[in-house]
């Protein structure tokens, strides 16, 4: 969940003074000519100068390279789509040289530390300004990227890419440094959120749930490579075609900042426009209207998808932790829960997160907010946010809400797109009725109260809805009369009870046993509904075959991502090789691949394990994986 205090970071940075890469000269390589593009220079920095601080940036003498997305290089244009899978001494070289970098911050200027000239880069790297709630100031002005730079972009196939990297040293934008009011030496453990550092395991964590999340079509940022520094420590790069968070933008709004306000705001439509994300650009007449639409869409639809699919991702107005469409950023406290634990908080020490349930209202206000920007954008006046509370943009991020939610719960169910469509044309009241029902089993709590686990507070859920959407269309299958078919009581709740629960907690109540017939009638009628041409057998036949995907039991959650990079850590410190480290993260990421249509996300590695130590510690962590298939 990410370093608080980060209490490893500075004693294993200060350890490492040896590695196994020895910086060389600095050479042209034809075959990865591309990663130049990466040389600190931003189309941002131009639009923006008032939107980041630069620094002096210098290659480390030690690194390994820790994880390297080969498909998603391929996509970025970076390596050819025929490099083979396999960490060659270029690919390493290259790598190493543009991305195991540390800024040359305020503390080490002061000191004057001295670095040797060829290793330090020609252009100045960006740590860019945004808002964020963590800050006494709540204006932005000191807050922004504390242990992140900017690489730059990467230009292919008429899209532009992001690429930026975080643990490569403490910014005047960190927390820590803004509480201690002086320049921190990189590594220093004196203030929480200020070593500058990013811990391995996160680093681990992030690429492999980010891929997860990729491959199930969520927008999200993802790891383009981890730079093993040694001793716990890394570098994370992150890439994605628009790295811009809306907090980018709410600085500018709530420092009453007009000019750069709208030079931020038309800087995101002439991006989106550029990737072909959004249909007009900077100069449209209703460029400002048109954004509102789009920021409105894509954070309703994303908000109810967290919702059904019980992804934390702690949403709050600040836009901080989200990027402009909507997509997961900064995985520090990124979770997918295996039960709706929709009172579960983390704890940041000096405050709590939002719940699972107030995400909406958040991602509500943050919408919100966009049409403060805007309508400020376009008037130079600045009206209260309460003004739009009843703004119809509000309304509208309601309605598709929604419509999003129904539509995600009949695909957790096991019906086809198509499908999906035509029940919510047709039979919109009676998907009401079953995902009122739904949400009734998935919401029931157990009678504890709220208590502490390992890094918040939580209540538990008594009911595992996956278990049932899985197993039902198969039991209807087995009847011979599909209309007089129904589960016993015992039955349904024997197969909807979570793992661990007390008899108490299972003693199951004359409402609960009309539930659960209930929800046997609509389901039944949903499938009648959606028939058509097909019989009631096949249609079970295709429901099943996908619920049984959608909803299998092995499920990354949060806790179970912790434990599994922990036993790769373990692996690696008895002798596991980053190629087989990969091979491990590759095989995790392809169990939990949903695609449907039989296309592969998920590329297949060129890599063969030559000994047994790699398939063992793969079917370990599918054990713990499958351990923790419910928890946080």
């Amino acid at each position: 969940m990410g370093c608080k205090k980060e209490p490893k970071t500075a004693k294993a940075f200060k350890a490492n003074k040896t590695s196994s890469f020895q910086l060389k000269e600095l050479r042209p390589n034809k075959d990865y000519s591309s990663f130049d593009q990466l040389d600190g220079t931003h189309p941002w920095m131009k639009k923006m100068p008032e939107g980041f601080i630069s620094y002096p940036v210098r290659i480390l003498k030690k690194g390994t390279v820790g994880y390297f997305n080969f498909s998603l290089a391929k996509e970025m244009g970076l390596i050819s789509k025929s490099h083979p899978e396999k960490y060659t001494s270029q690919l390493k070289e290259k790598l190493i040289e543009t991305f195991s970098l540390q800024i040359i911050n305020e503390y080490d200027q002061l000191h004057r530390r001295r670095f040797s000239k060829e290793s330090i880069k020609t252009n100045e790297y960006m740590a860019t300004r945004y808002l964020q709630l963590q800050h006494t100031d709540k204006t932005g002005k000191t807050s922004g990227d504390g242990r992140s730079i900017w690489n730059g972009t990467v230009r292919h196939n008429g899209k532009t890419w992001d690429v930026s990297s975080r643990g490569t040293g403490v910014t005047a934008l960190a927390p820590g440094m803004v509480t201690a009011g002086r320049p921190l030496k990189t590594g220093s453990e004196e203030f929480g959120y200020g070593c500058g550092l990013a811990e391995i395991d996160e680093l681990y964590s992030t690429a492999m749930l980010s891929e997860i999340f990729h491959n199930q079509g969520i927008e999200t940022e993802r790891t383009l490579a981890i730079i093993d520094l040694g001793q716990g420590v890394g570098i994370g790069v992150r890439a994605g075609q628009n790295l811009l968070r809306p907090a980018h933008i709410f600085s500018h709004l709530k420092q009453n900042d007009h000019s750069a306000l709208v030079r931020s705001i038309d800087y995101l439509i002439d991006r989106q426009k550029q990737n072909k994300e959004w249909k007009f650009s900077a100069k449209h007449p209703q460029k400002y209207e048109r954004l509102l639409n789009e920021v409105c869409v894509s954070f309703a639809k994303m908000s109810a998808i967290f919702d059904v699919d019980y992804i934390f991702a702690w949403l709050d107005w600040d836009g901080d932790n989200i990027l402009t469409n909507a997509g997961i950023i900064d995985y520090g406290s990124i979770r997918q829960f295996g039960l709706r634990y929709d009172q579960y908080r983390y704890d940041d020490v000096e405050r709590f997160s939002t719940t699972l349930n107030e995400q909406k209202g958040k991602a509500e206000l943050i919408v919100q907010v966009f049409a403060q920007a805007i309508d400020y954008a376009k008037t130079g006046e600045k009206k209260s946010l309460t003004h739009y509370k009843s703004h119809k943009v509000t309304e509208e991020f309601n309605r598709i809400f929604h419509l999003q939610r129904l539509e995600r719960v009949l695909y957790r169910v096991g019906f086809e797109k198509k499908v999906i469509n035509q029940l919510i044309k047709k039979k919109y009241q009676l998907v009401e009725d079953f995902v009122s029902e739904y949400d009734y089993l998935e919401r029931k709590k157990t009678s504890e109260p709220l208590h502490k686990v390992s890094d918040g507070l939580n209540r538990s859920a008594v009911f595992n809805v996956r278990n049932i959407l899985r197993e039902f269309p198969e039991f209807l299958i087995s009847q011979e009369d599909f209309a007089k078919a129904e589960m016993s009581d015992n039955h349904f709740f024997d197969v909807l009870f979570a793992e661990g629960l007390s008899r108490k907690e299972k003693k199951v109540s004359p409402s609960m046993n009309k539930r659960s017939k209930k929800f046997q009638k609509l389901y039944k009628k949903l499938i009648q509904s959606s028939c058509h041409k097909k019989s009631h057998q096949q249609m079970l036949l295709d429901v099943c075959t996908r619920s049984h995907k959608i909803n299998q039991p092995l499920r990354v959650t949060g806790n179970g991502c912790i434990h599994a990079v922990n036993e790769i850590l373990d692996a690696k410190k008895k002798g596991l090789s980053n190629a087989e480290v990969h091979w491990i993260i590759q095989r995790v990421i392809r169990t939990q691949e949903l695609d449907l249509n039989g296309a592969e996300r998920v590329t297949k590695s060129d890599f063969k394990p030559s000994r047994e130590q790699p398939q063992k510690v793969f079917k370990r962590i599918l054990t713990l994986v499958e351990n923790h298939e419910e928890d946080l």
